[in-house]
């Protein structure tokens, strides 16, 4: 079986919320127009792991979600264009967001791709990163 592999998904808030995916239960990851993003959405797995970022004002990891559904055509696409997505589910809200602020002024963060690549909708994030991040939330760094 592959490793879990980590990763950053972003959303604003008023858009679709952490709340909101804890409600529905699942779903598709839709809406990706960047090449650099198609490419990790295209290498995640189901059953990797990602930190839920709200953009916008909060500005925060607020929660984990897993990958439900590996990469897939995206419907959303404009016809003739070649988009993916990928399902997500809930997996647990942080006790504590875990602000861009906070990212920024924590050494062990260095080279997080969030604060190197701040644009990008999707990436990767390193295992240690991950965990770190999970605790600084006040959850357990559990990642498997």
């Amino acid at each position: 079986m592959a490793p879990t592999q980590h990763w950053l998904i972003k959303s604003e808030p008023s858009e679709y919320a952490y709340p909101q995916l804890e409600a529905d239960g699942r779903s598709d990851w839709t809406g990706i127009r960047s090449f650099e993003a198609r490419k990790h959405l295209r290498a995640m797995k189901k059953g990797d792991l990602a930190l839920y970022y709200h953009t916008g004002g909060e500005k925060a990891v607020v929660g984990l979600a897993t990958v439900t559904r590996a990469a897939f055509p995206d419907p959303t696409a404009p016809k003739g264009e070649e988009w993916d997505a990928v399902e997500v589910g809930p997996k647990q809200a942080l006790r504590s967001p875990v602000t861009l602020q906070a990212m920024k002024a924590d050494k062990a963060l260095k080279g997080l791709p969030l604060l190197t690549r701040g644009r990008l909708s999707v990436m990767p994030v390193s295992p240690e990163h991950f965990r770190h991040i999970l605790t600084q939330g006040k959850r357990p760094a559990r990642t498997k």
